[in-house]
């Protein structure tokens, strides 16, 4: 331990479950430089709960699911702010904070549900069904956004459909919660057929068998994952709403169906309880890490940059999600 340095000490409290002590002095002299540099630039770190614990709970200053940080990112003072998840996050960011600087660790950090359509395939469902709104999921480019209505989130896609009031809509890009929201609500919602790499790999036939291999598991679902899947899950929600339902009802034993690393950050809160983990990683999320985080302050590199006119529309139907 004579490696971890004094500053970083308690830090590694915070991990030091799921960190080994020689893999934590790797992350030593990145923590340290790190939490420099957000000094002298002012800058804060923004972290989805799917990044790995040394970021999640060494760096990053604010944390949460895309809804949690898209409004926390509208408040901080900060003039620099690091986007410590997949592109589309970083351009939301940006998006509500357009006088700031954001950065992007790396430029590669895409995602799957993002690339699975385009603005041109949203102007082309516009005029193939034509006076039905068109609410995209916040996992989308900015053009993506600036050619919809309003854009919701995991947590809030069934009040975002229902607030509009409206027999019929439309929403992009991820079928499967399209379809899971539409089982919740009398709104016919029709669907893209774009899919989350991670969460689209869960089977029914897998939340049995855990139940099996380990009698009385609660099962925690995203709603990213197949409509059947989350019949045969305890409870389906947002990654946030699935870290307040561990908080709130401590099961003993439980899984949570989503990015691994998910599991690991609930998992450091709650000590007392004990997490199946069944390991799908989104390799997307896995490019961030300390050194590019790291370099991304000292050298102002990856800055985000979104057409203007494209980010006013863009930023209107994320606006309008964040006022309901």
């Amino acid at each position: 331990m004579s490696t971890i340095l004094p500053s970083a000490a308690s830090l590694y409290d915070r991990v030091r479950r799921v960190i080994p002590p020689i893999e934590w002095s790797t992350f030593v002299d990145d923590i340290e430089a790190i939490l420099a540099l957000k000094r002298e630039r002012n800058a804060v770190i923004l972290a989805h709960n799917y990044q790995i614990p040394e970021i999640f709970h060494c760096v990053a200053d604010i944390v949460g699911d895309s809804l949690a940080l898209a409004r926390k990112a509208i408040s901080t003072e900060a003039d620099v702010i690091v986007l410590a998840g997949v592109h589309f996050m970083a351009e939301t960011a940006k998006l509500l904070n357009p006088e700031k600087t954001v950065l992007i660790p790396d430029l590669n950090a895409g995602c799957s549900l993002a690339e699975s359509i385009t603005a041109e395939d949203v102007r082309l469902m516009r005029q193939r069904i034509p006076n039905v709104p068109i609410v995209t999921y916040v996992n989308t480019s900015a053009a993506v956004k600036a050619e919809s209505d309003i854009c919701c989130t995991s947590g809030n896609a069934r009040a975002v459909v229902e607030s509009l009031s409206v027999p019929r809509v439309i929403m992009l890009p991820d079928e499967y919660l399209a379809k899971n929201i539409a089982a919740e609500t009398d709104v016919e919602i029709l669907a893209w057929k774009g899919h989350c790499e991670v969460h689209e790999r869960f089977t029914a036939c897998d939340v049995r068998e855990l139940r099996q291999a380990h009698p009385g598991v609660v099962v925690l679902a995203h709603p990213e994952c197949p409509p059947e899947v989350v019949a045969e899950a305890d409870f389906s929600g947002s990654t946030a709403a699935m870290s307040d339902y561990v908080g709130l009802q401590k099961p003993p034993r439980v899984v949570l169906l989503t990015e691994c690393s998910m599991s690991d950050n609930v998992a450091l809160q709650h000590p007392e309880l004990e997490f199946i983990r069944p390991c799908n990683l989104c390799p997307h999320m896995k490019r961030i890490t300390l050194a590019n985080i790291r370099a991304a302050l000292e050298q102002n590199r990856h800055i985000v940059t979104i057409e203007p006119e494209i980010a006013q529309r863009a930023r209107l139907a994320v606006e309008r999600m964040l006022a309901l």
